[in-house]
């Protein structure tokens, strides 16, 4: 069966990339950047698409060309930085779902949330409940998946912050008591879910609220993850929901991956159903979280993940204010030198793209370059300076190696 699959290369999409292939199916990964679906998965097809602008039937139509199946993975937490939840959750998959009508393709699954509500009152919920409820109006062998919390060994997005959480040093924080309930489902299960919609006509035209076998409070979740991270144990530290909010604001503010109000919301709204009902549409019974952990022992990577988590955001954060402190000092210094000027400048455009979080990939290599040209440059110049008590050019070194690891830990995927 020949697949298209889009958001193949966001974190749900990967494993049911891999479960597709190798369940025998010919996948068609729709991704924004083809080349990373192809490093990923040597040998598979990948299209380019950008779903914030792929609002009509006829931008899906030659991409649906010899399929049988789709299913839909895309999906992003918030609007921001060039992307469109509206986009991306509502206008570009209806355009998808009346594209297949027109081309034929019956089946479609669609990944929602388990929270797709309007009572949550977030943009994310409105606009996933949007498209689940369109494509149900359609004339297709449909199937809505609503998938509660998705885990696995890799992480990303809010489960990667649930694992910095958990690998905190001495305390585990929490939102309140840490008592909002969950029902964990590993990401392999629910691959294993989506190739038996594809596979199986008996289950079209179904909505399933994918879930895991247990419910578990956020304290529980935390808990677990960090005995499988092999830590000590840790006293939870119960956070007041103001300062919890106040942090996800910044985080909207800041681009800081999942901790925006978004993700807030949607924790607080719950992410349960009924494990029964969805064992028994699917034919089998997702793992629980301790089988799933027992089942993939951590390693030492792991934990390293765990623990820099935190830490990448704190490098963003130094290494902005250290080139705007360096350059605001430097236009006060530099008076009417020109080239000071433009040095001090340079400086304060750097720690403004770090804080935006402009060109992420040329930025790394731009302050690795900017701060050998200065050391070369005074060691040329100046070389006394490298015996300056104060260490003027000696602290060049240490930069340069933070800056190497802000690179090293600048992916999210």
């Amino acid at each position: 069966m020949r697949i298209l699959l889009t958001g193949a290369a966001g974190f749900i999409g990967r494993h049911v990339c891999a479960r597709l292939l190798s369940g025998g199916h010919d996948v068609v990964a729709a991704v924004r950047d083809p080349r990373v679906a192809e490093r990923r998965f040597p040998g598979i097809r990948a299209v380019a698409i950008n779903m914030n602008g792929m609002d009509k039937p006829s931008d899906w139509i030659s991409l649906l060309a010899g399929t049988n199946t789709v299913v839909n993975c895309a999906g992003i937490l918030q609007s921001g930085r060039g992307q469109s939840a509206e986009a991306i959750h509502f206008r570009a998959p209806r355009a998808l779902f009346d594209a297949c009508l027109k081309s034929g393709i019956r089946r479609v699954v669609q990944i929602s949330a388990v929270s797709a509500d309007n009572a949550t009152g977030t943009e994310f919920a409105r606009t996933k409940k949007a498209a689940d409820d369109y494509l149900r109006t359609l004339d297709l062998d449909w199937v809505v998946l609503r998938p509660s919390l998705v885990y696995a060994q890799g992480s990303y997005g809010g489960t990667s912050a649930l694992r910095g959480l958990a690998g905190l040093p001495f305390v585990i924080p929490l939102i309140g008591d840490g008592d909002q309930a969950f029902q964990p489902i590993h990401a392999d299960d629910l691959a294993e879910t989506i190739i038996r919609c594809v596979e199986d006509a008996a289950l079209a035209r179904h909505t399933l609220d994918a879930v895991g076998p247990e419910t578990l409070t956020l304290r529980e979740i935390l808990e677990r993850t960090r005995a499988w991270l092999d830590l000590p144990d840790a006293r939870p530290w119960r956070t007041p929901h103001a300062l919890v909010r106040g942090i996800a604001r910044i985080g909207d503010v800041f681009g800081l991956g999942p901790l925006n109000t978004t993700a807030l919301a949607q924790l607080e709204y719950g992410n349960v159903a009924d494990p029964d009902a969805f064992a028994r549409a699917i034919g089998f019974r997702p793992r629980t979280m301790a089988e799933a952990f027992r089942d993939s022992p951590s390693h030492v990577q792991d934990r390293w993940h765990a623990r820099l988590y935190f830490v990448r955001p704190m490098l963003t954060v130094v290494l902005a204010l250290l080139w705007l402190g360096s350059g605001i000092a430097g236009l006060f210094a530099a008076s009417m030198d020109v080239l000071g000027t433009l040095f001090a400048t340079l400086d304060i455009v750097v720690g403004i793209a770090l804080i935006a979080g402009w060109v992420p990939r040329l930025i790394g290599p731009i302050q690795l370059a900017i701060v050998g040209f200065y050391t070369a440059g005074l060691t040329f110049a100046e070389p006394e300076l490298w015996l300056d008590p104060y260490g003027a050019l000696l602290k060049n070194l240490p930069i340069l190696v933070v800056i190497a690891v802000w690179m090293a830990l600048r992916d999210e995927r």
